[in-house]
């Protein structure tokens, strides 16, 4: 039976505390998730139901199909029994594959070795079965075989994405510090914006965060940026239902909004050049107001009740903290100032530096950005009041 139509389990993952945001999106497609973990979810699906999670996640990294389970105490282990799996049945004659891997195996000091073994076996079984050596390479323009091996458990994915999900595709231009597009995305869903209302983004930078509110309110799929995937590298693909899927996404799209402003600002014309070039690539470049200013000066619709979303530098890569002190002062001034009836929202990993601020934060959101530590932190801002308390 085809690994298209055979359901198995499915491991999708993401980045540190990404988790919950790719369990309700799963949710939302009709899924059922057996677990949850830390960088990801559990469930049951075919090839081609991953198909579907391959073009609608926005908060994902890969979409794993689980070919088999085993005990493994070294890699002459892992060899014999991927020695004896059918791949013939399943990578193409003459085809392209790479391999990936997670190891946490103390007979292993260099995954790469572990790569090894398994690409030997594949190898040696297809050579063996078709007479052609498939051709292997660290790309991942084919199809991608994935080991997790920890202890002496191992299982063998078919990584049905390739790249990494977590990079939307249409950022051209990233920018000094620029958010990975899931990220984004997550912290978006995390916040009370209810996708309709304004976005106000001040500090957009190359606008990632602007450029991913747009595609969430028009319901615009990040999968559809891309062209290629690993499942398409696979025996008994078939185009026709990748096609259906792509164009019933595309037909979900919405044209238009009712009352939506998107509003990106930044100091530096370098930045909103770049951010303008990305939301073309986006195709959302007609619903984002950019504006070259001081942040503060910012339009902020008046009785929209929306979010006001702000990612500063937090000194750890780009500014030194003591010259970023009166940025967030500053910040917390224009939030009280201009943004009354808004939800605000600062992205930082600096706590320290958002004290700053003058505001008590309603809620605190863990995140991190690469290896930092990071807090969403959520600000309610009332109309006609001021409410000023040391964080």
């Amino acid at each position: 039976m085809s690994v298209y139509t055979k359901s198995a389990p499915v491991t999708i993952t993401c980045n540190k505390r990404l988790a919950p945001y790719v369990e309700k999106e799963v949710k939302e497609l009709g899924y059922e998730i057996e677990e949850t973990f830390m960088t990801g979810v559990r469930l049951n699906a075919t090839v081609n139901e991953c198909i579907r999670l391959n073009l609608s996640l926005r908060c994902a990294s890969q979409v794993l199909y689980s070919l088999k389970r085993f005990r493994a105490e070294d890699a002459d282990d892992i060899y014999r029994e991927l020695r004896s799996f059918p791949w013939e049945t399943l990578l193409p004659d003459g085809g392209y594959f790479s391999v990936t891997s997670n190891v946490f195996n103390e007979t292993i000091n260099n995954s790469m070795f572990a790569n090894l073994r398994v690409k030997d076996a594949i190898v040696d079984r297809m050579r063996e079965k078709t007479g052609e050596r498939p051709s292997t390479g660290a790309e991942l323009i084919g199809a991608v075989v994935h080991l997790f091996w920890k202890n002496d458990e191992a299982e063998i994915f078919i990584d049905t994405s390739g790249d990494s999900l977590g990079r939307h595709g249409y950022r051209k231009i990233p920018g000094r510090a620029p958010m990975l597009e899931a990220l984004a995305a997550a912290t978006i869903l995390a916040t009370n914006w209810d996708g309709k209302s304004p976005f106000v983004n001040p500090m957009c930078g190359s606008g990632t965060l602007a450029i991913e509110a747009a595609l969430i309110a028009t319901n615009t799929r990040p999968g559809l940026f891309r062209d290629n995937y690993a499942f398409m590298h696979l025996i008994g693909y078939d185009e026709d239902i990748y096609l259906e899927e792509r164009g019933r996404l595309e037909n979900q799209i919405a044209d238009e909004v009712p009352g939506l402003r998107i509003i990106a600002s930044d100091y530096s014309d370098i930045a909103i050049k770049n951010a303008r070039k990305n939301a073309l690539a986006a195709g959302v470049s007609d619903l984002i107001e950019f504006q070259l200013c001081d942040f503060a000066e910012t339009d902020v619709p008046e009785g929209g009740k929306g979010a006001v979303f702000m990612n500063p530098e937090y000194g750890d890569r780009l500014g030194e903290e003591t010259e970023l002190e009166a940025t967030y002062a500053r910040i917390g001034d224009f939030m009280k100032q201009k943004c009354g009836g808004y939800y605000g929202y600062i992205f930082t990993g600096n706590l320290d530096l958002a004290k700053k601020i003058g505001l008590k934060a309603k809620r605190r959101i863990e995140f991190y950005n690469s290896k930092i530590d990071c807090r969403l932190l959520e600000y309610e801002l009332y109309e006609g009041t001021r409410r000023k308390a040391e964080d």
